[in-house]
């Protein structure tokens, strides 16, 4: 299983970045199609003593894919044959949008991370709520209980304006929000010119409280919500954010994002600077993700709204830092492009061990 690694390597390390995330991406969905799917969910389906209870959900384990990956919910049910306990879609937007000019995925592979400035690529929301709707019963189907979450990033579409973003978050949760397990309302991707204006507590408030209200009626049922923050809020930021937290009585925080920080990096700086804007992922977001996440568990106190932890994670040691740190879920993305399908499973296999 440590094959992938080598085959990295030699075939997609050469290869347009963006490129090589589709075939991957095609592969993973076209062995669930084969007979190789049902026994790939057998042998990755995680251990019975990681079910955990979170957002009012049951989840077969606590690691995670995070948004990014599946932007559209074309794959959540080949993805969670690899062990994955949740599935994050999107960021899904109002609108079809295709997203920033290209070139706009960069690899650090000495940093093992990504810089991307994707720009919230996606079929729009109409499109996307039938695949959720078929995942969710495809998943049930074939999991049977508890079955892998299906949380919906949702974002701003690019050409709304700032002052109509609310309705525009609108659309998209009364669209997504009767598919989804949770929704997740992004305020902190760095790619949608002033999108992270709306991160500012008078901006976000009434933002998340409309969402709230929004999903739950078009559901008809509660559906657990949260905020995406970036790790660039300072603290004062992240403690106005635990206090908004609170008082809506959200569901948690999602923390955290990429960043626009290019600190403590050993790929050459002129690469880096090649590469142009965009936010950083991986390993180099690991020390302050961990950061925010204590502050944040801090502020919102033992049995206040959950944090989701994300940022650097790679290893099962390293979800179980995060765990102990008061995550009540952990998610993943940036490592799974360099350690291949494996990764999930071996993930769950050491959370296992620690809890036998």
């Amino acid at each position: 299983m440590r094959i992938y690694p080598t085959f990295f390597r030699l075939v997609f390390s050469g290869m347009d970045p963006e490129l090589a995330h589709r075939i991957g991406f095609v592969l993973i969905r076209a062995a669930a199609l084969t007979p190789a799917g049902p026994v790939m969910r057998r042998l990755m389906r995680p251990a019975p003593r990681l079910r955990t209870e979170a957002l009012g959900l049951e989840f077969p384990s606590p690691f995670g894919l995070a948004a990014g990956f599946d932007k559209e919910g074309s794959g959540i049910a080949a993805l969670s044959n690899l062990g994955f306990g949740h599935v994050e879609v999107g960021t899904v937007t109002a609108k079809a949008q295709p997203g920033n000019p290209k070139p706009r995925l960069f690899r650090l592979v000495e940093d093992r991370a990504v810089i991307n400035r994707m720009g919230f690529n996606n079929d729009g929301a109409p499109a996307v709520a039938p695949r959720l709707d078929k995942a969710r019963k495809t998943l049930a189907r074939t999991f049977g209980t508890p079955r892998p979450v299906i949380g919906v990033n949702i974002g701003k579409t690019k050409t709304v304006d700032l002052d109509d973003a609310v309705e525009d978050y609108l659309s998209s949760a009364r669209e997504l929000a009767p598919h989804a397990d949770y929704l997740a309302v992004n305020v902190s991707s760095p790619n949608t010119p002033g999108l992270r204006r709306l991160q500012d507590i008078s901006a976000l408030r009434p933002l998340l409280a409309s969402v709230g209200s929004a999903a739950d009626e078009a559901a008809g049922r509660h559906v657990p919500l949260l905020v995406k923050i970036a790790p660039d809020l300072t603290d004062a930021d992240i403690d106005d954010v635990a206090e908004l937290a609170r008082s809506l009585r959200l569901d948690g925080v999602i923390a955290t994002n990429t960043t626009v920080t290019r600190e403590n990096l050993v790929t050459d700086p002129e690469r880096v600077i090649a590469c142009g804007v965009g936010g950083l992922s991986g390993a180099p977001l690991k020390k302050r993700s961990l950061e925010v996440l204590r502050r944040l568990r801090s502020q919102l106190g033992e049995d206040g709204p959950a944090v989701i932890s994300v940022g650097g994670v790679e290893t099962a040691e390293d979800v179980q830092e995060r765990l102990d740190a008061g995550a009540v879920l952990v998610q993943g993305y940036t490592a799974f492009l360099y350690e291949g399908p494996f990764w999930a499973a071996r993930i769950n296999r050491g959370l296992a061990r620690n809890r036998a």
